[in-house]
C-alpha cells in the first residue's frame, strides 16, 4: 500500500519536473520576442525602457538621458580649504563654472563663496 503511493509520488514528481522544463522553455521563447510585441527594435532597447519604467535606469525609453526619480546629489562639504581654493582660482581669472568643475562643487556654491568673500561686483 505505501510502496504504491511512493511510486505514484515519484511519477508525479517526474511529471512536475517535465512540466517545469516545458514552461521554462515556452517562457524563454516568449521573452525572446517580447521586444517585438511592444515595438522595440532590439532586446537591449526594450530592457532600457523596462529599467526606466521601473525607476532603475538613467535613460528614457528611447535611450535619451533622464533624471532618476528619488535620487539626490550628496551635498558638498565647504571647508576653509575650499573657500581658499575658490578665492585663489577666482583671483587667477577662472570663471565660476571652471572653478566648480575643478573643485567638484556646484556653481551656486562657488557663487555663494565668492559673494561671502567679496569677490563679486555689486549690481548697478
Amino acid at each position: 500500500m505505501v510502496t504504491k503511493q511512493i511510486k505514484e509520488l515519484e511519477v508525479t514528481k517526474a511529471k512536475m519536473i517535465a512540466l517545469e522544463k516545458s514552461i521554462a522553455k515556452r517562457l524563454r521563447k516568449e521573452l525572446a520576442t517580447l521586444h517585438d510585441k511592444y515595438g522595440f527594435p532590439s532586446v537591449g532597447e526594450f530592457l532600457v525602457a523596462v529599467k526606466y519604467a521601473a525607476g532603475g535606469g538613467r535613460k528614457g525609453p528611447r535611450g535619451k538621458a533622464a533624471k532618476s526619480p528619488g535620487k539626490r546629489r550628496r551635498r558638498a562639504v565647504i571647508t576653509d580649504e575650499t573657500r581658499a581654493s575658490v578665492k585663489k582660482l577666482a583671483e587667477s581669472g577662472k570663471t565660476g563654472a571652471q572653478i566648480a568643475k575643478t573643485l567638484k562643487i556646484s556653481l551656486p556654491s562657488v557663487q555663494n563663496i565668492k559673494k561671502a568673500l567679496g569677490l563679486v561686483k555689486a549690481r548697478a
